[in-house]
C-alpha cells in the first residue's frame, strides 16, 4: 500500500551522506560486534542468526528488514499481532511484549532487544537505502491497513534505526502520540535534528535497558497486571 495521495517527497542528499558516512567510521566496531553476537546467538539457540522480515518504509514501499534473531525459530507471529492491534487501537502506552515476559525468546534476548542491538543489521539496510539512521520506524505491512489518511504522511521520509519517538520515551507514550512525533520529524527534518536525535539514542537507550531491568525484577500480579500505566503527558522537545 503506497501514500499516493501524499506529495512528492524528496530524500535530502546530505541525508545520505550522514548515513554513508556513519556506517564507513564505525565499520570495523559494527564488525566485530557484529560476530560477537552472531556467535552467541549460534551458543544458544539452534536456527539462523538472521530474522528478515517485510516491512513498510518510504512512501509505502516494501522491504525486506533485517535483524539479528531474538526469538525460538517457528515462534507464532499472530501472539504479536494480536499485541500490536490492541496498541493501535487503544490509548494504552506502546509497551512491548517481552517486558512482561515472553517464553518465545531465547537467551540474551531480552538484552538484545532493550539494548537495540538486536537491530544491527539494520545498517545493510540504511546502506542499500532502504532505511536511514534517524526516521520513523518501518510498520508491518497489515499494521499500515489500520492507519488513518492523515497518518500517512509518516511514511513522508525514510524509516530509522532510531528517531523522535524513540528518544521522547517510546514504551511510556501511545500509538497515536508515536505518528504525531513521526510527523513532526517528518516536517522539521534537518541535519541539525538527525545529529540531535543520533546524540539522544544511547542516553534513551540506557534508560530502556533499566526500565526492561526493572519490569522482569518487579513483576505485577494479580489485578496490578491488568492495571495499563497512564501515558506520557509530554513529549521532548528537540
Amino acid at each position: 500500500m503506497k501514500a499516493d495521495h501524499q506529495p512528492d517527497v524528496i530524500i535530502p542528499r546530505w541525508k545520505r551522506c550522514l548515513d554513508l558516512g556513519f556506517i564507513l567510521l564505525t565499520l570495523p566496531l559494527h564488525l566485530v560486534l557484529g560476530l560477537l553476537i552472531a556467535l552467541l546467538i549460534r551458543l544458544v539457540s539452534a536456527g539462523p542468526v538472521l530474522f528478515r522480515q517485510e516491512r513498510v518504509g518510504h512512501r509505502g514501499q516494501k522491504f525486506m528488514l533485517l535483524k539479528f534473531r531474538t526469538m525460538q525459530v517457528g515462534s507464532d507471529p499472530k501472539i504479536h499481532r494480536g499485541h500490536l492491534d490492541q496498541l493501535l487501537t487503544s490509548n494504552q502506552p506502546m509497551v512491548k511484549m517481552d517486558s512482561q515476559g515472553d517464553h518465545r525468546i531465547i537467551p540474551l534476548g531480552v538484552w538484545l532487544r532493550s539494548s537495540g542491538l538486536d537491530e544491527l543489521p539494520q545498517l545493510i539496510n540504511v546502506f542499500k537505502g532502504e532505511m536511514s539512521l534517524v526516521g520513523p520506524r518501518p510498520c508491518m505491512p497489515y499494521e499500515i491497513k489500520m492507519y488513518q489518511p492523515w497518518q500517512m504522511e509518516r511514511f513522508n521520509c525514510l524509516p530509522g534505526l532510531t528517531g523522535l519517538w524513540q528518544v521522547s520515551g517510546k514504551n511510556n507514550t501511545t500509538f497515536l502520540e508515536m505518528i504525531q512525533m513521526d510527523i513532526e520529524y517528518s516536517r522539521r527534518l534537518s541535519l541539525g535534528l538527525d545529529l540531535a536525535i543520533m546524540l539522544k539514542t544511547v542516553p534513551a537507550l540506557l534508560v530502556q535497558m533499566w526500565e526492561m531491568q526493572r519490569r522482569h525484577h518487579h513483576q505485577p500480579t494479580g489485578e496490578a497486571a491488568d492495571k495499563p500505566e497512564a501515558p506520557a503527558r509530554a513529549i521532548n522537545k528537540l
